[in-house]
């Protein structure tokens, strides 16, 4: 008992102090943000749970019947069913179960890239800050030179150059990959000049100093002691990067170098949909550019209001 007693207690205390801070106090006071928050946690759960929560299983052919296809939503049209509440696509796919198998690929491909250029740009930033001169010089031009592009050229020129490389079967098999990658690649300048900057100004600080005069490596210092001093910006940028890099997956998708059509995203079935939609069958791409439309706002509103809590300027 006696043991248990202060872990609980020092859970207890995080709690506490969680529940106490500014940053939940701010969050609870704003119904735009409680309203984001809760969006975005009925999108991811019912993405994530889609083997489970999902009517259909929308890409096995083995359920597929072209006799449900083309059926329009229930609740716009008599000849709606039930069973396909959103409606089909030409296929027979159930509209809803495939957005929730959808959007499950897209925030894959969102975390993911989000993740990869999180990872490059706090290496190169606490490198670039940490170290200066040339190093500096070198990172910082790079990252300049590649500021002058979109990120989503930078992506489809990654692409394009892995198609080039490597056949389109091959391709199909690691689209994922490549389109993680790609998005990475075109994300991590943000993180490295933000980390670069807070590094500049930790670096001189009394710590920093101390744990040179003792002895500690550079990559300890950076990583045990300047690192967790400059995570509030970073986790501010990777809050809004999730919603431009789900964006910068569906146009990729849209234009027909993302995710192929055996592993649709919101973006391919936006695209799928839109090849139909001059025939009358809107519901096929309005209901995916829905569900997108909604994740990438609440996400962006989560996002801001992250900015400003951990803004002290703000209050």
């Amino acid at each position: 008992m006696a043991v248990g007693s202060p872990t609980g207690a020092a859970g207890g205390g995080w709690l506490h102090r969680v529940l106490d801070s500014d940053v939940w106090w701010s969050f609870k006071s704003s119904p735009m943000t409680v309203t984001a928050a809760l969006v975005t946690l009925f999108i991811i759960v019912a993405a994530f749970l889609s083997p489970v929560l999902a009517p259909h299983t929308p890409f096995d052919p083995a359920t597929l019947s072209l006799s449900d296809g083309l059926k329009p939503p229930v609740l716009v049209s008599p000849d709606g069913e039930w069973t396909f509440p959103l409606g089909t696509d030409e296929q027979g796919r159930d509209v809803l179960s495939s957005i929730m198998y959808g959007t499950r690929l897209s925030l894959i491909v969102g975390f993911a890239s989000v993740v990869v250029a999180m990872v490059i740009g706090i290496a190169l930033g606490l490198v670039s800050g940490y170290f200066g001169g040339a190093v500096d010089a070198v990172i910082m031009r790079i990252a300049d030179v590649q500021l002058t592009f979109p990120a989503i050229l930078v992506a489809l020129l990654i692409d394009g150059v892995v198609r080039g490389i490597i056949s389109v079967q091959r391709h199909d098999e690691i689209a994922i990959f490549v389109i993680v990658g790609a998005i990475g690649l075109s994300f991590w300048v943000q993180y490295a000049r933000t980390v670069r900057g807070s590094v500049l100004v930790e670096k001189n600080k009394e710590y920093v100093q101390a744990a040179r005069v003792i002895g500690l490596s550079p990559v300890l210092i950076m990583v045990r002691h300047v690192l967790p001093n400059v995570t509030g910006p970073v986790l501010v940028i990777a809050t809004i990067n999730l919603g431009l890099a789900i964006i910068t997956e569906a146009t990729l998708s849209f234009l027909g170098v993302g995710l192929p059509s055996t592993e649709p995203s919101l973006g391919t079935l936006i695209r799928l949909g839109n090849e139909v939609l001059q025939s009358g069958d809107w519901w096929i791409t309005v209901f995916p550019g829905i569900t997108l439309a909604a994740l990438v706002l609440a996400v962006n509103l989560l996002g801001d209001w992250l900015r400003d809590a951990l803004n002290p300027k703000l209050r």
